[in-house]
């Protein structure tokens, strides 16, 4: 199949304050996007554990994206601020397992921001399909 052909599943954590509205926002201004993210809900970026990264690859998944709200509008206050920091170690250790880092993307999405939410769904489904499929028997 060539990446022409190719259509990624990206698996998107959206946190169920900010980003996971900004995704019901872009669905009900019919705002254009990709439909390669399946959406899982997470009540916040925080609570986005590397094995969830890791098990998505596992299972299938082409790409992982994890949205949360902006860093200081948190509704768990600083829940944004523990990805931000987890996401850089993730992806030195995606690295080292042979997975691509722009595999994985983190941002941010308030609860307004649909055309946000789908600029960045396609961005991401764009590289990934870029990237090509991910096969987890091809890697370490």
């Amino acid at each position: 199949m060539s990446n022409s052909d190719f259509e990624p599943k990206i698996v998107g954590f959206l946190c169920n304050w900010c980003s996971y509205r900004g995704a019901d926002m872009a669905g009900t201004a019919r705002i254009k996007s990709a439909p390669n993210v399946r959406v899982v809900r997470v009540m916040c970026s925080g609570r986005v554990d590397p094995i969830f990264v890791l098990k998505a690859f596992k299972e299938g998944a082409d790409g992982v994206l994890i949205l949360g709200c902006h860093p200081g509008d948190c509704h768990y206050v600083e829940g944004n601020y523990k990805t931000a920091r987890r996401v850089p170690l993730l992806k030195k250790m995606l690295e080292q397992l042979g997975i691509e880092e722009e595999r994985v993307r983190l941002d941010w999405v308030s609860a307004s921001e649909g055309d946000r939410f789908s600029s960045i769904v396609n961005e991401v489904t764009a590289k990934v399909k870029e990237l090509g499929p991910f096969r987890v028997n091809e890697r370490g």
